[in-house]
């Protein structure tokens, strides 16, 4: 199963906890999909990218650590977590159309994270629109 074949098996899961109003730690998604904790960040990056070019509250923001109860270093999508997990929350994501492998793909390749900040990361997609 590719990266963006996992990816996809992430968004119900993330929509349906935030239809309960709940976060998800990484060890239980990871146990969800049969993933590592430590390898959801490479998976969690296109939902990222994807929420951060179609103007989404960042549904990435309810994965979060079990110590610190905050999304780990790769999440960028905002500065203030409590803040966007409320807009998360109170956000339709019914009404959304689930991406596609496609759309996660072309996410990434439009805004792949690098670890720079958010801000950093618009001023390079800027810079990259034909004038």
């Amino acid at each position: 199963m590719s990266r963006f074949d996992q990816t996809a098996c992430i968004w119900p899961l993330l929509v349906f906890a935030v239809k309960n109003r709940r976060v998800l730690t990484y060890a239980t998604l990871g146990k969800l999909i049969g993933v590592p904790p430590a390898d959801l960040g490479r998976l969690l990056e296109p939902i990222q990218s994807h929420c951060i070019l179609k103007g989404l509250p960042p549904l990435t923001s309810i994965v979060v650590d079990a110590r610190t109860g905050l999304p780990g270093e790769g999440f960028i999508a905002a500065d203030n977590v409590p803040q966007a997990q409320a807009e998360t929350f109170r956000f339709d994501w019914y009404g959304v159309p689930v991406p596609s492998r496609e759309d996660y793909r072309d996410a990434v390749q439009q805004l792949p994270s690098l670890g720079l900040s958010l801000a950093a990361l618009m001023r390079q997609s800027d810079s990259r629109e034909p004038a």
